[in-house]
């Protein structure tokens, strides 16, 4: 079990590109310690690899296997949404979503399934024939669609290719993400995008609907403290409006919605 965790401290090192001196500075510990415990010279405490994993970032389900690897239960767990501890989370996340009303706001998971939406957001997902439970990914992804839907495809494709990557490479390489950010990479109108003067301070998306263009930016919010391994992984994300003609779209959507 030592040689197992010792080879997984040694890789999650590598992907964090730290030195053994810089995790032994953000682990508090000493260099020569890291060490040992790489090369399976000392074995490691409960607390140290709980440590090392903070350290390191590392996913909560990866922290398990590296506990598990030196002779340790797992430390955290991956509750369903219907268990009772996880009420006073999902009633904060409802609360974000409807109070961002009347612009949408969605929660995913960590492959960007929709897991829950407020009215304009469930308005703006029917527009796109998109329901609860469907990958945002998957729609995006379907040939030509990108295109089709986002006027400014080029920019946009560019940002989520390496927005999946960086999210595949803090997980320690995950499948999905990775077969998503090499299909946007195999995309023409993301060969040739070019960045060209300055920068804006966010990424617009131009969505067209019914002939019209509507630009809008977003936010994402994840759970800081989170210890749970489902809810590690959700993601809030919040649309805003970029121009005056998308605030009014919004709010025709949610007076629909409410309607």
């Amino acid at each position: 079990m030592t040689a197992d965790f010792s080879l997984q401290l040694r890789t999650w090192r590598g992907r964090r590109r730290m030195s053994q001196m810089q995790l032994a500075l953000e682990a508090d510990v000493s260099a020569r310690h890291v060490a040992f415990l790489e090369t399976g010279r000392a074995k490691p405490s409960r607390a140290m690899v709980l440590r090392l994993g903070e350290a390191l970032d590392m996913p909560r389900t990866e922290r398990n296997l590296m506990l598990d690897a030196a002779g340790f239960r797992p430390a955290y767990g991956r509750r369903s949404f219907d268990n009772e501890a996880m009420a006073p989370v999902l009633k904060a996340i409802r609360h974000m979503i409807c109070g961002h009303a009347p612009y949408p706001a969605f929660v995913f998971d960590r492959h960007w399934t929709v897991l829950d939406t407020n009215d304009s957001g469930l308005a703006m997902l029917a527009g796109f024939g998109v329901a609860t439970g469907d990958s945002f990914i998957d729609f995006l992804l379907a040939p030509g669609r990108g295109e089709t839907l986002v006027e400014n495809w080029g920019e946009v494709a560019a940002h989520l290719a390496s927005r999946f990557r960086l999210e595949s490479a803090h997980l320690g390489g995950d499948p999905v993400l990775d077969r998503a950010a090499a299909t946007l990479g195999r995309d023409p109108a993301l060969q040739g995008h070019a960045a060209t003067g300055d920068l804006p301070p966010v990424v617009p998306v131009r969505f067209r609907l019914d002939g019209h263009i509507y630009p809008m930016f977003s936010t994402i919010t994840q759970f800081g403290t989170a210890e749970d391994i489902a809810l590690a992984d959700i993601k809030i994300e919040m649309f805003f409006p970029a121009d005056d003609a998308t605030e009014a779209l919004f709010r025709q959507m949610a007076g629909g919605a409410a309607g």
